[in-house]
């Protein structure tokens, strides 16, 4: 018989045996796998959100305009105002109303609308924010709507005083001017008597304040409202309990007043120089801290920068608005020039002198003849207001001088009197009594806000700054004791844009020698719109000031 051989073992494993050993040998792995990626997830959702803490400004805009814009603040929960392009602050709004730990994120219920901007708090508040229509030209407003979605929400803004002087509003029993200094417990906007009620708000109030950055609030009379003042730290504006009525205000924001101006009185023998000596004056402003204002040129120092600076140069139309930087800088004209001056020998030439300087009535058959005055010791022709063709040339030579030179202010002298009068010369029936200077006020006013003049008559509604007269550097009422009266008599007569003259004096060019009547005279032209300082403050009393 023939036994069958046994079979040799292959090492073949069965497929269902493999199959299950391949799963019991990847099962762990795939565990690892899974724990590790959903650590990475949770890795990643920290590192975002720990990236969003440290890296998410703190401020976000949620409304832009031209020249300023509105921003939150998400850490104190507060709105601010901002001047563009710098982004200047302008106004801090300290928001009471609503969870400052809650800010708006970018979802904008009014985003369709470029000039709006709304939100809610759930179950608190609704904020609008709106670009309104500018009061005033140079001037954007912003509306602020609050409008309460519970009847026990108090609606309440507080605006911060840090770096800002506040004025108007209410008078008060202890009237402090600025706002700043005032202190009052929250209580109704309305008129009352100080008499009977010492604590109450005083008989003269508007719903108006005005902050020196140049921002402006207003309530409009239909908004019930109450007022606090906290001295020094802010005043609030705030809605009656219980009531659900919505807080409406206006903000306003426009260039705040450049003050002080700072007469330039340095070499002016050449343009060199002149640059040389306005860079020096910057320099001692900024090593004092005084690096806002204008630094104001005078005629003759302008004339000089304008023989070299119209030359058609780029090189210098680059520089010239450098000469002052940080601070602004103000030019000196007149519609005066000397007979020997380059500018009255071309007219002569282009034969322009009977149209463009005042003449006497020629004689029959004869030829004008230019009326000669005598202006800063020099014998001048004077610029001709009756002619179009004149006063045309002036204007376009004052606008070139002004973006030759990089200046925001444009000074014109010599603008009163009555040159025929002087002289006991008939004159033209429209230059008659003060024509004169109501023609040229109401010329000059087309070169914008930044004219300022040496007179005014009949001209106290134009767009215009006027020059006081100057002053005597002593404690009579030629000088010190005549600036009240002068700024009374000034604002009486409607002429409330004014240029105080140079603390301490400047007739004749006296330097004040006495440091209490500087000291004196300034404190006074601190409550005025602008300071003028013909001497720099180090040199008369730098322990005092």
């Amino acid at each position: 018989d023939r036994t069958m051989p046994l079979s040799r073992h292959t090492g073949q494993i069965p497929e269902s045996t493999w199959t299950l050993g391949f799963r019991e040998m990847t099962e762990p792995w795939k565990g690892a796998v899974g724990c590790l990626g959903v650590a990475v997830f949770f890795a990643m959702t920290i590192g975002i959100i720990s990236w969003q803490a440290v890296e998410q400004p703190p401020e976000e805009w949620v409304l832009r305009g031209r020249d300023a814009g509105m921003l939150w603040e998400r850490g104190r929960g507060a709105l601010l105002l901002r001047a563009l392009p710098a982004g200047r602050p302008v106004l801090a709004i300290a928001v009471g109303s609503v969870p400052a730990t809650e800010p708006p994120p970018p979802r904008d219920r009014c985003w369709h609308d470029g000039g709006q901007f709304c939100y809610s708090w759930e179950e608190d508040a609704e904020l609008r924010l709106s670009l309104e229509p500018p009061a005033a030209p140079g001037t954007e407003c912003y509306g602020v709507r609050w409008t309460p979605l519970r009847p026990d929400v108090t609606l309440k803004d507080c605006f911060s005083m840090a770096n800002v002087s506040w004025y108007g509003g209410p008078s008060i029993r202890a009237q402090r001017w600025p706002l700043n200094d005032a202190e009052s417990p929250a209580q109704p906007l309305v008129s009352g008597d100080l008499g009977t009620n010492p604590d109450s708000f005083g008989p003269v109030l508007e719903r108006y304040f005005l902050g020196s950055t140049g921002v402006t609030v207003t309530v409009a009379p239909d908004v019930p409202l109450l007022l606090s003042v906290e001295s020094h730290q802010q005043f609030c504006l705030e809605t009656p309990a219980g009531r659900a009525e919505p807080l409406h205000y206006q903000l306003c924001a426009s260039p705040p007043c450049r003050s002080p101006i700072w007469r330039y009185h340095g070499p002016e023998g050449s343009a060199a120089k002149i640059k040389r000596g306005l860079r020096s004056l910057v320099r001692r402003l900024r090593r004092h801290r005084l690096q806002e204002g204008v630094v104001a040129l005078g005629e003759r120092g302008t004339a000089v920068l304008a023989a070299a600076d119209l030359v058609p140069s780029e090189r210098r139309k680059r520089q010239a608005p450098a000469l002052v930087e940080p601070l602004e800088l103000s030019v000196t004209l007149s519609p005066y020039a000397a007979v020997t001056s380059p500018l009255f020998l071309r007219s002569l030439r282009g034969g322009e002198a009977a149209g463009y300087w005042l003449s006497r009535q020629p004689r029959p058959g004869g030829s004008s003849i230019p009326l000669l005055s005598t202006w800063k010791g020099q014998l001048c022709a004077r610029l001709n207001v009756t002619s179009e063709a004149a006063l045309g040339w002036y204007l376009a030579r004052a606008r070139r001088l002004r973006q030759a030179l990089g200046a925001t202010y444009v000074a014109f002298e010599g603008v009163e009197g009555n040159s025929f009068l002087e002289q006991d010369v008939p004159a033209p029936a429209e230059l008659a009594g003060d024509g004169y200077t109501e023609v040229m006020a109401a010329a000059l006013a087309t070169l914008g806000n930044g004219t300022i003049i040496s007179a005014g008559t009949r001209s106290s509604h134009l767009p215009l700054f006027v020059q006081m007269s100057p002053l005597r550097s002593d404690w009579s009422h030629a000088g010190l004791k005549g600036l009240i009266p002068s700024v009374l008599h000034y604002s009486l007569l409607g002429y409330n844009f004014f240029i105080p003259d140079a603390v301490g004096g400047s007739v004749a060019g006296a330097a004040p020698g006495d440091p209490e009547l500087f000291v004196r005279w300034l404190q006074i032209v601190t409550f005025l719109p602008v300071m003028a300082f013909g001497t720099p403050p180090w040199l008369c009393c730098d322990t005092w000031v």
